[in-house]
């Protein structure tokens, strides 16, 4: 038999829909097994989950496991776990992807102690050799990259977004759908969550923009981020900001980008007052245009830049939208 055999996808929900990151696992779960042929499980937890599961097969999966109950709506792990490890143990997968997102970074760990094996986190990269699946991933703040394997199965991994490309959709892929009554009694449960708020703002959409202005220390403070609103308006795209400047209370923390944020790959990405640090690249190197902006000319982000500006971005940015606004008059 060729390893892997079968893969597991746990599948994270947003806004009634499979997060973006599920259909890069699906085909990155897809080329894993381009040699052995095996099959590929997605499992989707939630309530009003209508048209999710038919969604996953025409992205790849060959198997759709449904659980639809009303105290699945939110994720929440002890309430998540008991169906997933049940579900799983029945399908006992080669390795089983999760996406590093907040969710992923709760839910893996949980998962592969309750399976009795280990998990690696944040992975870019994943390949097949010699009969063994090899994992790659950051470290060292971005600076270094290592490569694991596994001695104990299944493999739990998280990856990275915008690492791995979505399988082609084909709505009319054949596949299974199982749908599954919940192991769980909910009384059981100890905890509950008396609230939740979302933060809205262009965090959310950090990982679809195709044009993205992103920010850090050399903005001066939340005067600059006002400018890189007004730019990202203007190109249709979001704002970002590297970690000091979410530290330093300049933007919210969902605008990270970088090896603790986001990972994005827009067509455009500004780097503004940012030094191009490897924790910061990490999360924007694969963005196809870099165009930076800064006021130190040794900065190592104009290594990375197609395009550079050295000077002092409260005098750039408004030049350049004075620019952009009397061309579309």
């Amino acid at each position: 038999m060729t390893y892997p055999s079968d893969l597991f996808v746990a599948v994270e929900v947003i806004d009634g829909r499979p997060a973006a990151l599920v259909y890069e696992m699906l085909g990155l779960a897809r080329g894993l097994l381009e040699e052995s042929g095996g099959v590929i499980h997605a499992c989707v937890l939630g309530s009003g989950l209508d048209g999710l599961a038919e969604d996953l097969i025409a992205h790849g999966a060959d198997k759709a496991y449904v659980i639809d109950a009303p105290f699945l709506a939110a994720y929440q792990a002890d309430l998540w776990l008991p169906d997933l490890v049940a579900v799983i143990g029945k399908v006992e997968p080669d390795a089983v992807i999760v996406g590093h997102t907040p969710f992923g970074a709760d839910l893996a760990p949980r998962l592969a102690f309750r399976l009795g094996t280990v998990v690696a986190t944040g992975c870019n990269r994943a390949s097949v050799e010699g009969g063994k699946l090899h994992l790659t991933r950051p470290c060292y703040g971005g600076k270094a990259e290592e490569v694991v394997s596994f001695l104990t199965s299944p493999a739990v991994f998280t990856v990275k977004p915008k690492c791995f490309s979505p399988s082609p959709t084909k709505d009319n892929r054949g596949g299974e759908i199982v749908r599954l009554e919940s192991v769980l009694d909910p009384a059981s449960v100890r905890t509950r969550v008396r609230e939740a708020r979302r933060e809205v703002g262009d965090g959310d959409r950090l990982e679809t923009a195709s044009t993205v202005i992103a920010g850090g220390g050399g903005m001066k403070g939340p005067r600059g981020f006002e400018l890189a609103g007004r730019l990202a308006d203007l190109l249709g795209g979001a704002v970002g900001a590297s970690r000091v400047a979410c530290d330093l209370g300049w933007c919210p923390p969902s605008w990270q980008i970088g090896l603790s944020g986001k990972t994005i790959a827009p067509e455009l990405y500004f780097a503004i007052g940012i030094s191009g640090a490897g924790q910061h690249m990490a999360g924007c190197g694969n963005a196809k245009t870099i165009i930076a902006i800064n006021t130190d000319p040794h900065a190592p982000i104009f290594r990375y830049a197609r395009y550079g500006i050295v000077g002092d971005c409260h005098d750039v940015m408004p030049a350049l939208i004075e620019k952009i606004e009397a061309r579309r008059k």
